[in-house]
C-alpha cells in the first residue's frame, strides 16, 4: 500500500460528470457527526514513501503526493487532507520516504485544516511494515483509524464506510472500486461472430481502491516488515474479520500512478459538475 501501489481507473461519463471540484481554501475541520451506536474515526495514515518512477519526471524533484493535476490548484495529498477534514480526521500521520524532506517543506508552509505529523522510513519496510511504523505514531492507539495511499483522488463519505465497518465487526475494512478496462474490449456470439466494440468496458471485478478502516487491533497483527495484503489479510479473511465496502455508485476515484493518469483526471475534473454526492 505504498504510494506508488493501486491500479488507474477511467470512468464513465455519469461518474465524470460527479467528478469533486477540485478542492479551495481548507477550512478547519467540522466536528464529526458518527452514525448512531458507532465511534467517529478522527485519525487517518497516509502512505507517501512511494518511489513514484512512473510518474517521472513529475516525481524528479517531488514526492508523488505533491504531483498537482493539472487544473485543480493543489496537489494530491492536498485534497486528501482537505478531504479528510471535511470527514471528521483531526490528526493524520504521514509515512514518507522518497524526497520526504520535500514534503515536510510542504508541509511547513500550507495551512492545513488538521494536526499532521510525519514518519520517515529510515530503510524500506514493505506495505504491512510501513502502516505498522507509522501507526505507532497516532494520537489515540486505541481507537480505530482511517488508511489511505497517497496517490488516491477521490471524494464520499468515509464516515459511511466507519459504519459499514462497525456493523460487521470487522477488524479490516476496505474499500472496492471497479475501475474501467483500458483496452476495448470485442464482444462475440457463441459461433465466433463479432457482434460489438466496446470502448473501456467496466471490470467485471472489484479491486482493491487503497482506502481503509482499522480497528485499533490491527496494527499488532501487521508484520514489522512485509506485505500485510500476503499475511494479515489473508489471515483475517479466513476468520471473516475482513470486510468490503462497495463505493457507492457515481464516485469519483482515480490511483494517480503516471503521466496518462494525469492527464485522464484533469479532464474528468475539469468535466466535474459539482462534488460528489454525499
Amino acid at each position: 500500500m505504498t504510494a506508488d501501489s493501486g491500479p488507474a481507473a477511467d470512468l464513465t461519463s455519469a461518474q465524470a460528470q460527479q467528478a469533486p471540484q477540485a478542492p479551495q481554501t481548507a477550512q478547519a475541520p467540522q466536528p464529526s457527526a458518527a452514525p448512531p451506536g458507532t465511534t467517529a474515526v478522527t485519525q487517518a495514515v497516509i502512505l507517501a514513501g512511494g518511489q513514484g518512477s512512473r510518474l517521472r519526471p513529475y516525481t524528479d524533484d517531488r514526492p508523488k503526493p505533491l504531483v498537482e493535476i493539472p487544473g485543480t490548484g493543489t496537489p494530491i495529498l492536498g485534497h486528501q487532507l482537505s478531504w479528510l477534514a471535511s470527514e471528521g480526521v483531526t490528526d493524520v500521520v504521514i509515512s514518507c520516504g522518497h524526497l520526504a524532506g520535500v514534503l515536510e517543506e510542504w508541509l511547513d508552509r500550507t495551512d492545513l485544516p488538521l494536526k499532521v505529523r510525519t514518519v520517515v522510513e529510515a530503510e524500506p519496510l514493505g506495505r504491512g511494515g510501513g502502516l505498522k511504523y507509522a501507526a505507532k505514531a497516532l494520537p489515540r492507539p486505541d481507537e480505530p483509524w482511517y488508511a489511505t495511499n497517497g496517490d488516491i483522488w477521490t471524494r464520499f463519505s468515509l464516515r459511511d464506510m466507519a459504519a459499514f465497518h462497525h456493523e460487521r465487526d470487522a477488524v479490516a475494512t476496505l474499500a472496492l472500486a471497479r475501475p474501467r478496462i483500458p483496452w476495448g474490449a470485442v464482444e462475440t456470439d457463441q459461433f465466433g461472430n463479432v457482434l460489438d466494440f466496446i470502448e473501456a468496458p467496466p471490470s467485471p471485478f472489484l479491486i482493491n481502491a487503497g482506502l481503509y478502516v482499522f480497528s485499533p487491533e490491527f496494527a499488532e497483527l501487521l508484520p514489522d516488515v512485509g506485505d500485510h495484503e500476503r499475511t494479515t489479510f489473508p489471515q483475517l479473511a479466513r476468520g471473516k474479520r475482513l470486510a468490503g465496502y462497495q463505493l457507492p455508485q457515481g464516485v469519483y476515484w482515480r490511483a494517480i500512478d503516471t503521466a496518462k493518469d494525469l492527464t485522464e483526471a484533469a479532464k474528468e475534473l475539469a468535466a466535474g459538475a459539482g462534488h460528489t454526492p454525499r
